[in-house]
């Protein structure tokens, strides 16, 4: 019976028609990379002299490889902060942060590097798609998208959904 249920389902879910579609509708890693290459070809942002140098945890032995992780990062906070209004550069580090292998030592998790995060999020607020969420006594309560950037996430979203094609809709449900 679960085989039919989701053969049903499914069936259901691509026949749908393909409406406002919003970031927490298409994968992630797709949205990302499609986010990051739109901010890679508008050149919004400029990836900063140190970016090949630095690293981007305490935990981590070199620089990313890749020459577009500054883009990548960029449209991942993006995404984050879409998702969790709210978000600060703490919770941010958090999320990035990894484990630090010290050989035959114990594993300890090492939070992100916040300069990183900070600079992101300051070309991010340039460019309009974030903003500082301003409390009643005066100090920073995170960050939020604004409306153009929702506007704008929202519309690569779609892109990502339409270029799926059917499969976007297809969900599987067996067990």
């Amino acid at each position: 019976s679960i085989d039919l249920t989701s053969k049903i389902m499914s069936i259901q879910l691509r026949d749908t028609p393909q409406r406002g579609t919003t970031v927490k509708d298409v994968p992630a890693r797709a949205f990302i990379e499609a986010y990051a290459a739109h901010l890679q070809r508008s050149n919004w942002m400029e990836v900063p002299e140190w970016a090949e140098y630095v690293k981007t945890s305490v935990a981590r032995e070199m620089s990313p490889l890749t020459d577009d992780w500054y883009y990548i990062r960029a449209a991942s906070i993006a995404r984050r902060i879409y998702l969790r209004p709210g978000t600060g550069v703490g919770s941010l580090r958090d999320w990035y942060g990894t484990s630090n292998t010290k050989g035959c030592a114990k594993n300890h998790f090492q939070r992100a590097s916040g300069s990183i995060i900070r600079h992101i999020l300051k070309d991010l607020s340039k460019i309009g798609v974030v903003e500082t969420i301003e409390t009643d006594n005066g100090t920073s309560a995170g960050r939020r998208v604004t409306a153009e950037g929702r506007k704008d996430l929202d519309r690569i979203a779609g892109m990502v959904a339409s270029n799926m094609g059917n499969d976007f809709y297809l969900v599987d449900f067996t067990l």
